[in-house]
């Protein structure tokens, strides 16, 4: 892992701390904010960003913090990545839109080349451009629904898709996703997900996958399912890991029942899991894929990629957006895939994880509220347990990420019950700043959380 020039300048790959956070000039926006800005919107941190690169993100005060979200996993290749400047600036000089149903251009064409060559399987496979990751999951169930016929769309405990109407109703959590903003799109059908942490010790991941189809064929009936939508790695729902053979028994399933199988990789692709997309660690070939975040280094795209048959059986015109692939966020794509191609991000994505792992699990032998340490490559998390139970603690979890941002160290929690801490540094932090990180983060437990 190195650190990242961003831009023509170095920027200092440093946790920094030259006022109180936040600082003055944050607190300044902070009131400004207040007066224009919806209290609906919320924010992790206290502090409003000035510049960002590699794995650092400087605030207006000139604090410097060390990124380990990633915009949620949106920075894999950096805030900053010169290819991607480079890309953008050049493309916003030829010309910034002219809608790709109107005069279509080559760099959504080339994006869509890509996702056909880096999505997994070797099949004919088609592509539509999206701006957001809820977009292209609403898009995917629209392929999958006119394709089959069918209307039921099967989804699982702890999933999170959007915040649109439909992807709410595909999104497991009602706060504060959900509520009061009913009622949402109907014939969605939740099931249980594989959770290894909280379902029986000892189940597999093909047991678990049995109790979901049981109640699939006799809650829904095979022959009504569109589609079975799923993370691979649940991302919002809190880094669940499912057990080894969950997915490929739901992948073998819906073939068979003649449902579309779609992975949303929106927060799990883009080499954020050490591969390129999180279906491949078990060789799972999903009929449709979504993508989004990753994506662009940090510029708004969406994708919607999967077998040709599917996405053309679609009538013209039945997909599309104004902003739909945009030109200066194909240019964006194009240039943030080079770079984790030349960069091998999928490597360092691995060599985060040999990082961290060790030593999130060494808290997890220290403290006694570390219940569960999972996940893959740079998508990592503890969920937190009141001492001795396997009961969620989420004021823990609050308190503790808080006070890692006050160490100078940007966490980000997450889970159904708010009591797990996520990871998703950028895949080009430098190793001595993630090592610092992890540092900190001892610091904070061994304040507190009680050893055992």
């Amino acid at each position: 892992m190195t650190d990242l020039l961003t831009g023509p300048d170095t920027l200092a790959q440093e946790r920094r701390l030259v006022t109180e956070v936040p600082g003055p000039r944050s607190r300044a926006l902070a009131d400004r904010r207040a007066a224009a800005v919806t209290s609906a919107v919320g924010s992790t941190m206290p502090v409003y960003a000035e510049r960002a690169g590699g794995g650092v993100i400087v605030d207006v005060d000139g604090n410097s913090f060390i990124d380990l979200g990633s915009g949620i996993a949106v920075t894999n290749v950096g805030n900053a990545a010169p290819a991607v400047v480079a890309a953008v600036q050049a493309q916003v000089a030829a010309f910034t839109h002219t809608c790709f149903m109107v005069t279509p251009y080559e760099g959504y064409v080339a994006v869509c080349e890509e996702l056909s060559a880096l999505t997994p399987g070797d099949h004919a496979k088609k592509s539509a451009l999206f701006n957001s990751g809820a977009e292209a999951v609403e898009n995917a169930v629209k392929v999958a629904r006119h394709a089959t016929g069918r209307t039921a769309v099967v989804v699982f405990d702890h999933a999170y898709h959007g915040r649109t109407n439909l992807t709410m109703a595909l999104t497991a959590k009602n706060m504060p996703y959900k509520d009061g903003f009913g009622p949402f799109a109907s014939d969605i059908h939740r099931v249980p997900m594989s959770y290894p942490f909280r379902d029986q010790p000892g189940t597999t991941g093909e047991q678990a996958a049995a109790r979901a189809i049981a109640m699939i064929e006799t809650q829904v009936g095979a022959g009504n399912v569109a589609a079975v939508l799923i993370e691979p790695i649940q991302g919002e729902g809190g880094f669940v890991v499912p057990a080894p053979g969950f997915l490929p028994a739901l992948a073998e399933w819906s073939r068979e029942a003649g449902a579309v199988f779609i992975a949303d990789e929106i927060q799990t692709g883009f080499c954020r899991t050490g591969a390129w997309f999180a279906s491949e660690h078990e060789g799972v070939v999903p009929d449709l894929v979504t993508t989004a975040k990753g994506i662009a280094g940090g510029l708004p795209l969406a994708g919607l990629t999967g077998r040709a048959e599917l996405m053309d059986s679609v009538h013209t015109g039945g997909l599309g957006g104004t902003y739909g692939g945009n030109p200066v966020a194909c240019a964006a794509a194009l240039a943030t895939i080079r770079t984790m191609r030349e960069q091998d991000l999928a490597g360092a994505a691995r060599a985060i994880e040999a990082t961290m792992l060790p030593r999130l699990r060494a808290l997890q032998e220290r403290t006694s509220v570390v219940g569960d340490v999972r996940g893959r490559g740079a998508m990592l998390a503890v969920e937190l347990v009141k001492a001795g139970t396997s009961e969620p603690d989420a004021e823990l979890t609050g308190r503790i990420a808080k006070a890692c941002h006050a160490q100078g160290v940007l966490t980000l929690t997450a889970g159904t019950f708010g009591n797990v801490l996520r990871f998703l540094p950028p895949l080009v932090i430098g190793q001595e700043l993630l090592t610092e990180a992890l540092d900190v983060l001892d610091a904070v437990f061994d304040e507190l959380a009680p050893a055992r």
